[in-house]
């Protein structure tokens, strides 16, 4: 694969997961009865906002997982190939 090609699906596999882990985090907290988007800083407010950021960190760090682990899978089947 170029190298190109690795950095686009880097990229993309960044950006989706961090979106979809947040917005696993917003539904999480609208289950709960947290609304994110209420007038003022309340308590819950911010507890909201760190489930929605503390997701995307997952989301992201699952990504990173996934790609880390396609690469040996790549690496594993070019030393068979050798």
């Amino acid at each position: 694969m170029a190298y190109a090609q690795k950095m686009l699906l880097e990229g993309v596999s960044d950006a989706v997961c961090f979106v979809l882990g947040a917005l696993a985090g917003y539904g999480l907290g609208q289950a709960v009865g947290i609304d994110i988007f209420a007038d003022g800083y309340s308590g819950a407010g911010i507890v909201g906002i760190l489930m929605v950021g503390l997701g995307g960190g997952a989301g992201l760090h699952i990504a990173r997982i996934w790609r880390g682990r396609q690469q040996a899978k790549d690496r594993l089947k070019e030393a068979e190939a050798d």
